[in-house]
């Protein structure tokens, strides 16, 4: 299995707290921009945690006061312009695999959202599994500003089964930002906080998910996205198996030892 520990990634600020990931684009005096280099090593990042024993959970923080401002434009954009099919397919397939591989990590995400997230950053954003977001934050899906369709790395699957049909349709042909306060009315957001503590708040929140049964966290966050595509007999069914799974772990013993001793149980996610 895989050690993140050491994790030494070269186009993004990595750290653990704990059993947390920290993850931090490193550009702040662009508004943190994604390029080819770290949209790749982002999406690696991931697929490695999906077998990493010593993270249970991850965190995707602000930098300078802004969240991500999408791709570069003058590393990302720009190059597009010349390219032909081929290499474009590869490009956008490659922005997808990111969200494939936030979506089967295994692990709980939270985005701690400030200032800025647009683009692939709005993306990122709606790929996590909860959104942390300060008053200042604006995100935008603006695809279509830059000459593009709204369908990109998911959103036409994924946003409208977050705030609704309607509203996401708005959004994704507009490229217009949704505010703050939109965002937390519509359950874009789970909620609002201050900018000096949304990193705490989102680590905090982290690590109390760590404490948890994580073997049995990594079974919902698997349901929660595969369920989209049953109808109710089969989500059913699929969630009498998983539950039966995580019957025979030591975990659901432990809380019925807990249980019975009045005390609190201890997780060990086995």
């Amino acid at each position: 299995m895989t050690q993140m520990a050491g994790h030494r990634p070269e186009h993004f600020n990595w750290r653990m707290e704990g059993r947390v990931a920290c993850i931090q684009l490193d550009r702040p005096e662009r508004k943190n921009p994604l390029t080819f280099e770290s949209y790749a090593e982002l999406r690696d990042t991931y697929r490695d945690l999906a077998s990493a024993e010593d993270v249970d959970a991850v965190v995707l923080l602000p930098n300078g006061g802004n969240f991500c401002s999408g791709g570069d434009v003058h590393e990302i954009i720009g190059p597009l312009v010349g390219m032909d099919m081929k290499r474009l397919l590869a490009f956008t397939r490659m922005t997808g695999d990111l969200v494939k591989a936030m979506i089967h990590c295994g692990k709980p995400i939270i985005a701690a959202i400030d200032g800025v997230a647009v683009g692939a950053g709005a993306i990122m954003a709606m790929a996590s599994d909860i959104r942390l977001a300060t008053p200042e934050a604006k995100t935008a899906f603006l695809f279509t500003r830059v000459g593009l369709a709204g369908c990109d790395m998911g959103a036409c699957a994924i946003l409208p089964r977050q705030i609704g049909q309607g509203r996401a349709a708005e959004l994704l042909y507009t490229g217009r930002s949704m505010s703050a306060d939109e965002g937390e009315r519509w359950g874009f957001y789970n909620r609002l906080v201050d900018a000096e503590t949304i990193a705490d708040e989102a680590i905090a929140l982290a690590t109390r998910i760590t404490e948890g049964p994580v073997f049995a966290h990594s079974i919902t966050k698997t349901q929660l996205n595969q369920e989209w595509a049953m109808g109710i007999d089969q989500a059913i069914e699929a969630e009498a198996q998983a539950q039966a799974i995580c019957m025979q772990t030591r975990d659901f013993e432990r809380a019925y030892r807990a249980f019975v001793d009045k005390r609190k149980p201890v997780f060990e996610g086995d």
